[in-house]
């Protein structure tokens, strides 16, 4: 076996003992994607008071300013809170978020939608910095309330080992929303956007129903704590954690502090949104009437964003999750919103690896013939140039000079485009000159410069900062607002738009004379108009929820010159859709503005007013700033620290080798980077021929990871039999069990080397010892009394061991979607050779190509075709394990202990046992395979109430010696098959649970049984 895939396999071992903290896909080891690290990074530690901070020297600047921020939030959260953390706090950062899904702190792949993550082992804070000082103070906000829960629900400190904090153990909304609330505070206008949409529409949750998946917990939960925090005081949720630190049950913590019953005080917290957003609607529209609808927002398909219609209003491309699988980019008809083409595939594609979702759009070109967006490929920036009349990417033009490019927009006459580019950990405004190849850049400070828009004459560009209310000597950081960048003298101008609210999305009117613009300044997101000239503001629409994307500072809408027509995208029915609105009327927008009794719709309820403890706090830049921010530098110096000791366990496990088992422990050793882990493992019984130890290393500084691993693993079958004769002369009943081990002994280095996520190859070279033990254990009963009277355990001859060496070579390619319990889209292969030399020489052969296809949504046709052999000389070596067929993740319907002495007493029509054996095999698996709740349409989304799969399949497979041939090489060795149906169960995430109905075709006296297994589908 490839010693990389013993190394992960002991992993995937001890993190069963883990899963009361994390959950893990369970796929077949030698698949999964690829975490690439295509930059090295060369950290440095800032240490203030509280915290260790990890950076590299591309960002120190902006790294020292995030190290007062954390130590702001400390003392923040600290008042609130009423705790201090135990031990140092470690907060690593990376100057952008490519960088960041490169981190080797967890192996999971991080999708682009992540802005940060506090985990458990060494309660680290990893997070990027963020397009402005605003985004990034919030994310480490955020990250530090987990921390605070963490280990205000822990026993130990970090240094001295993980406990189990029972913070793990409750709902969603109620950590997460948590941190949204501390964070962000009493007042936001995406949150009660979302607030107000669920009011209307009666689908405001009960407290123990909100842990349901279609609940967003960041929202619900925000909203909550809020209304908690409103009727309590803020110091209540530091109580109330505490009091969940101690009790371990959310609710009895809840009602305990708070004097009122769960059910009370949903009652109550919903009876506050209804009265505070009802008079909302009667001023307000859900829709506009004039609007139409592109993309309506449905439960399979709820985000519809960032819309960008072409300047002759004829075509659009809008971001749209109707791929269920991924936010992807779609060419669409912009009058009848009727799909044209799909542009990106990036769940099954290699090509990009992120499109900036969140906060970004693309850009037509003024003749509409050309499409440009931002995209990571290669883990480098790139512009991509799609041409709309064929939907073919033309040219992709990489920006080596950036780290991140956000929201391309062309200029006029079609050679430039303008850009927000993340360098360093601060964003600016580049233009890129088409002709030229070369780039410019049009702004250098620590402001947030984001979202151009190029004016119709090309001599100024309209953006957002955040440089005119932003305090860099105190870090008091101001909103959004608009501005002027005059191209001949670099002149910044800002516009006189709302100065207290978030001003985003700049859009030119057709003549110039006026910027279209989103702003929040009523508590929630509409479009307004700035006429240039005067300074006047009108409102242009009085939505309900809001014009939003994902984020509040998604671009939201564009505007089509030619055609007079804004297209956006809006929030309602929980879940986003695009319109489009026309005519001079309406795009000339009212100038009363709505008012709304004088409240502030983003303030959440049960408030009136602005108030609370955690307000003051927030809006205070002085409380909480160090004194001292000179803060000393050093370089990172790796030091392993052990993560966790898994509880004493037993466990089973099977592979084409054959069996084995133990009980024991593990334990795991990493450094704060995660550069460097250590797995140590023992697993034994009373035998000591089953005893089981693993010691490995794993090195992934670089790109190419590399590691050792030495392991002692026993493979153990036997034969048992029982009979009622004489024994020593007396009457008994006689028990045997013939057993057999083959215990491999490893000692192997490997590396591999991946080219994206998808694709990657592997190499090892080791030493392999293989020992073999036989023995015959025998007890005897007494016939009448049952009592054990006699027992010998009898070491037969066995085999010479052997000594080996080897290499192994391997492609591997996996663009699968994982599903609930098995994969749904995409394919994988794994092409290996495995040359061995010593006792016995030979060399296996591996190939397996595995393909998903959904012809029809939610349909899956798996199909699955696999070659293990051995071939060489000693191929056939009867001290090798034979392959066998029958397991259930093989060939179903043959495993061993379905097999009775019935089926065997006719040898004219019995099955030939042997036929599941040789040192070669092929296997064919079909599935048809779709979500069982879903198709019924019992309860809501893709899998409806419950994970569950169900599947028809068809299986066949033949094994053969060397001195064999089968019967797809015109030998004689006939393959054997089977068919059924069945259903898999994603059980809480720890493991999938299969129930099979099958039929095995090649067993003339076996009919239709059931089979169990606990493994997903391949």
């Amino acid at each position: 076996m490839n010693p990389f895939r013993i190394f992960r396999l002991a992993f995937i071992l001890a993190l069963i003992s883990l899963s009361l903290f994390l959950s893990a896909n369970l796929e077949a080891q030698y698949f999964g994607r690829n975490k690439v690290q295509y930059e090295r990074f060369d950290f440095k530690v800032l240490k203030t008071k509280h915290f260790d901070v990890y950076f590299y020297p591309e960002f120190q600047a902006e790294a020292q300013r995030a190290a007062i921020l954390a130590e702001r939030w400390y003392q923040r959260l600290s008042r609130i809170l009423g705790h201090e953390l135990r031990g140092r706090q470690p907060l690593i950062l990376y100057a952008c978020s490519v960088h960041f899904q490169q981190t080797t702190t967890t192996p999971e792949i991080i999708g682009e939608g992540t802005g940060g993550f506090t985990e458990i082992l060494k309660r680290r804070v990893v997070l990027p910095l963020g397009a402005s000082l605003a985004e990034t103070e919030h994310v480490i906000g955020h990250e530090l309330v987990h921390a605070f829960q963490f280990d205000i629900t822990a026993q130990r400190t970090p240094q001295q080992g993980t406990a189990e904090p029972a913070a793990l153990r409750l709902p969603l909304w109620f950590l997460e929303g948590m941190c949204e609330y501390l964070s962000l505070g009493p007042i936001d206008a995406q949150t009660a956007m979302w607030m107000r949409d669920a009011a209307r529409r009666k689908e405001l949750p009960p407290i123990k129903k909100l842990d349901n998946p279609r609940y967003f917990p960041y929202r619900y939960g925000h909203a909550l704590w809020a209304y908690i925090a409103g009727r309590w005081g803020d110091e209540v949720v530091g109580r109330i954690l505490k009091s969940v630190g101690r009790m371990g049950d959310y609710e009895k913590a809840m009602e305990r502090v708070l004097g009122i019953s769960i059910k009370k005080l949903s009652e109550d917290w919903h009876k506050a949104m209804e009265q505070a957003y009802e008079p909302v609607l009667a001023s307000t529209k859900v829709r506009e009437a004039s609007s139409q609808v592109l993309f309506e927002g449905t439960e399979e398909n709820p985000y519809n964003v960032c819309p960008v219609v072409s300047p002759d209003g004829r075509r659009l491309v809008t971001l749209s999750s109707r791929d269920l699988f991924s936010l992807d980019l779609y060419l669409a008809d912009a009058e009848t919103g009727k799909i044209k083409t799909r542009l990106t595939r990036t769940a099954t594609s290699p090509e990009f690896e992120n499109l900036q979702f969140t906060r970004s759009s693309g850009a037509w070109d003024a003749k509409g013939k050309k499409f440009v967006f931002a995209a990571i490929s290669k883990g480098k920036p790139v512009l991509s140039i799609v041409e709309a009349d064929s939907g073919k990417i033309s040219d992709e033009i990489m920006i080596p000079q950036v780290d991140e490019i956000i929201n391309p927009a062309w200029s006029p006459d079609g050679q430039k485009i303008v850009f927000s580019g993340q360098k360093g950990g601060v964003t600016d405004l580049y233009i890129y000159d088409l002709n030229q190849a070369s780039l410019k850049q049009l702004t250098n400070d620590p402001f947030g410069d984001l979202q151009p828009a190029w004016s119709p004459d090309g001599q100024k560009i309209a953006f957002i900062t955040d440089r005119f209310t932003t305090d860099l000597s105190i870090l008091d950081i101001g909103e959004y607002q608009l501005a002027l960048i005059d191209l001949n003298s670099g002149e910044i101008t800002r516009l006189p738009v709302f100065e207290r609210a978030k001003n985003i999305n700049p859009q030119w009117s057709s003549d110039g004379r006026s910027l279209y613009f989103v702003s929040d300044q009523s508590g929630k997101p509409d479009i307004y108009r700035l006429e240039l000239a005067s300074g006047k503001i009108y409102q242009v629409t009085n939505l309900y929820t809001g014009v939003s994307g994902i984020t509040d500072v998604s671009p939201a809408f564009s505007y089509a010159p030619e055609a007079r027509k804004i297209v956006f995208s809006a929030y309602e029915n929980g879940r986003y859709s695009v319109f489009a609105i026309s005519g001079s009327e309406i795009l000339e927008g009212q100038a009363e503005l709505a008012r709304f009794g004088g409240r502030n719709l983003a303030l959440l309820p049960p408030r009136e007013q602005p108030g609370g403890s955690l307000l003051g706090l927030l809006r205070n830049p002085l409380f909480g700033f160090p004194e001292e921010t000179d803060f000393p530098v050093s370089d990172y110096q790796p030091k392993l620290t052990l993560d966790y000791v898994s509880p004493p366990q037993l466990a089973f496990g099977v592979d084409r080798y054959g069996t084995y088992s133990g009980g024991g422990v593990t334990l795991f050793w990493s450094d704060m980077l995660g550069y460097h882990t250590v797995a140590t493992m023992v697993q034994s019984t009373s035998r000591i021929q089953d005893a089981a130890a693993l010691v490995g290393y794993q090195n992934t500084r670089k790109r190419l990871n590399w590691g050792v691993v030495g392991y002692r693993i026993p493979y153990v079958t036997g034969y048992y039999s029982s009979n009622i004769g004489s024994f020593l002369g007396q009457p008994a009943y006689i028990e045997q069990d013939e057993l057999y081990w083959q215990i491999n002994y490893d000692l192997a280095g490997y590396i591999t080397y991946p080219f994206n996520q998808m694709r990657r190859v592997e190499f090892s070279a080791g030493v392999r010892y293989i020992d073999f033990y036989h023995e015959i254990v025998t007890n005897a009963y007494d016939y009448f009394s049952g009592n054990l009277f006699y027992h010998d355990d009898y070491e037969l001859p066995s085999p010479d061991s052997l000594a080996m060496g080897y290499v192994s070579a391997a492609m591997v390619y996996d663009s699968a979607i994982f599903g609930a319990t098995a994969p749904v889209i995409g394919q994988s292969y794994l092409l290996e050779v495995m040359p061995t030399i010593g006792s016995i020489t030979y060399t296996s052969v591996l190939a397996d190509y595995r393909r998903y296809i959904m012809p029809v949504k939610p349909f899956t046709f798996a199909m699955r075709i696999l070659h293990y052999g051995r071939y060489g000389r000693g191929a056939d070596d009867d001290r090798l394990w034979p392959l066998y067929l029958g397991y259930e993740t093989l060939v179903r319907g043959y495993n061993y202990s379905s097999f009775t002495y019935d089926e065997f007493v006719n040898p004219a029509e019995s099955f030939d046992y042997n036929r599941l054996f040789g040192s070669k095999m092929m296997v064919a698996n079909f599935e048809l395979r779709f979500p069982l709740f879903g198709v019924l349409k019992i309860g809501r989304g893709f899998y409806g109430i419950l994970p569950v799969d169900f599947f028809t399949f068809f299986d066949a497979g033949v094994a053969w010696y060397g001195y064999e041939k089968p019967s797809f090489l015109g030998g004689d060795k006939k393959p054997v098959a089977s068919t059924g149906v069945g259903v898999r169960m994603n059980v809480m995430g720890y493991f999938v649970f299969g129930i099979n109905y099958v039929h095995p075709l090649s067993r003339p006296q076996k009919g239709w049984y059931f089979q169990f297994t606990i493994s997903p589908g391949f």
